[in-house]
C-alpha cells in the first residue's frame, strides 16, 4: 500500500513500506558506498521495485542502506510510452565499479530487461549514479552518471537520501 502525493501536474510521489527505507544499523562488511538510480515503466512497477528491494536484501554481495520514495514521472527522449516510476537506492558493496556494473546488468536481465533502442520502455533500469566518490570515465562506465543533475527522476528522489 502506497500513500500518494502530487508534486505538480506531471510528478507524483509514492510512499510505502520499503520506499523510503533506512537501515537501522549502518554496520556492513562492504567497502564501497554506491547510489543507484532504479526505474522502469513496463508492468506493475511498484510491485517490481518492491521485489527488487527484497532481492537485493537477500543478496550477500550488496547491502541496502537506504531507498528514496518512488517518483512517477513522464518519459523523456522517446515520449510515446507510459510514465516511469523511479527511485534511488544507497547500497554498500565490495565489488569494484566495473564488476558492480556487470552485476547490475545481470539483475536487469533477471527482471526481464530487453534492450531495443535508446530511451525505450523497460521493465527495470539500474544506473550507477555515484560510486564511493570516485570519478570514472571509460567506454563502458562513466561515474558520476553524466546527466544525473539534469533529471528530476534522480534529483528529487536523491534529495530524500540522507548521507
Amino acid at each position: 500500500m502506497y500513500r500518494k502525493r502530487n508534486i505538480d501536474k506531471k510528478l507524483t510521489a509514492f510512499y510505502g513500506s520499503r520506499f523510503p527505507y533506512k537501515k537501522r544499523k549502518n554496520s556492513t562488511p562492504h567497502r564501497y558506498d554506491v547510489i543507484v538510480g532504479v526505474g522502469g515503466n513496463i508492468g506493475d512497477m511498484k510491485r517490481r521495485l518492491h521485489k527488487l528491494f527484497y532481492f537485493l536484501q537477500r543478496e550477500k554481495r550488496v547491502a541496502v542502506m537506504q531507498t528514496s520514495m518512488l517518483l512517477k514521472n513522464p518519459p523523456f527522449g522517446y515520449e510515446a510510452q507510459d510514465h516511469f516510476f523511479n527511485a534511488v537506492m544507497q547500497l554498500k558493496t565490495s565489488m569494484q565499479p566495473k564488476r558492480f556494473l556487470r552485476y547490475l546488468l545481470h539483475v536487469e536481465k533477471l527482471f526481464g530487461r530487453k534492450r531495443s533502442f535508446a530511451n525505450a520502455p523497460r521493465t527495470l533500469d539500474l544506473d550507477i549514479i555515484f560510486f564511493d566518490n570516485v570519478t570514472i570515465d571509460t567506454k563502458d562506465l562513466i561515474v558520476p552518471h553524466p546527466h544525473w543533475h539534469e533529471r528530476q527522476s534522480v534529483v528529487i528522489p536523491l534529495a530524500g537520501i540522507v548521507r
